[in-house]
């Protein structure tokens, strides 16, 4: 049994506390709105008053945050983990962020004697929930093989791809085409709605297609029912985090002098959606949001 600290209970970080709690660890849980400890208090998490305490109380720290200013806010505000002594200390940084951040808060830790690691996932909740994640760890190979156990209890595969920054250029990467997707399949969608076929048949003929997506054999139910107008339930992962991370993706290709056209466009309809009050829905609605649009 592991003494594990999470810091961050957005819906990731709720789902990995919970995952942990099940795989027999002792967590201890912060969070800015505290009300968001409660459900894993419940479940037998104790709770930390502040990052610095959760820190000085575990073996190993796991922030999962917004975006980089949140993350700059929970390890250096007063009662940041950097105030604590992370001598002997494991830091596994989950959030998605730009590879500046993590390459620039790696020194900061290794300076209070702790190992960092970065490891942001692909997936949602769901198998976060399942242990049936996609790790893409980044650092140094001894300090990725220590955090591999632990990781090894939230994900299906593991891949360590390379030093400290890699991992957030692979998350940004393997998330543009998902985002692109649900657009873009929106957008096929408005030429054939016309013929009135049941959408959930329509998804499973696109699944079976050469052009099809994986995400249509794991997602394409729920996009049938976006499509029907239903209720999606829960919301995994919203437009409004899509928007975060495209952004991210435009920021990143422009530091390195290039330019991602299709990315900018899906962005534009992506604001569309937000502004017509999509933003807290679901990605998987975003197919929904497009058919029916009328030129202006």
């Amino acid at each position: 049994m592991a003494r594990i600290g999470i810091a961050g209970l957005g819906r990731m970080g709720a789902a990995l506390a919970a995952r942990l709690l099940e795989t027999g660890n002792a967590v201890t849980v912060w969070n800015r709105s505290a009300e968001k400890c409660a459900p894993l208090a419940a479940a037998g998490a104790t709770l930390a008053e502040s990052p610095a305490a959760l820190a000085g109380a575990v073996e190993v720290i796991v922030t999962v945050l917004t975006d980089a200013a949140a993350v700059e806010a929970v390890y250096a505000g007063p009662q940041g983990i950097l105030a604590a002594d992370l001598t002997g200390r494991l830091v596994i940084e989950m959030s998605t962020l730009r590879p500046e951040a993590p390459q620039a808060l790696a020194p900061r830790v290794e300076a209070r004697g702790g190992a960092f690691v970065e490891c942001p996932v692909g997936g949602t909740t769901a198998p976060a929930r399942q242990g049936r994640l996609l790790g893409l760890a980044a650092g140094r190979a001894e300090d990725v093989a220590r955090a591999r156990p632990l990781l090894e209890q939230l994900c299906r595969r593991i891949e360590h791809v390379g030093p400290i920054g890699a991992g957030a250029s692979m998350k940004l990467a393997i998330n543009l085409p998902l985002a692109l997707y649900y657009q873009t399949l929106g957008e096929a969608v408005t030429l054939c709605a016309h013929l009135g076929h049941d959408p959930a048949w329509l998804m499973e003929l696109f699944g079976d297609t050469t052009g099809g997506a994986n995400v249509l054999k794991i997602r394409g139910g729920t996009i049938a029912r976006a499509l029907q107008g239903a209720d999606l339930g829960a919301t995994a992962f919203d437009i409004d985090g899509i928007r975060k991370d495209l952004r991210a993706m435009l920021a990143e290709a422009s530091a390195r002098g290039a330019r991602l056209p299709m990315t900018e466009t899906a962005l534009t309809a992506y604001d569309s959606a937000a502004a017509a009050g999509w933003g807290g829905r679901d990605g998987s609605a975003m197919p929904a949001f497009w058919p029916g649009r009328t030129i202006t």
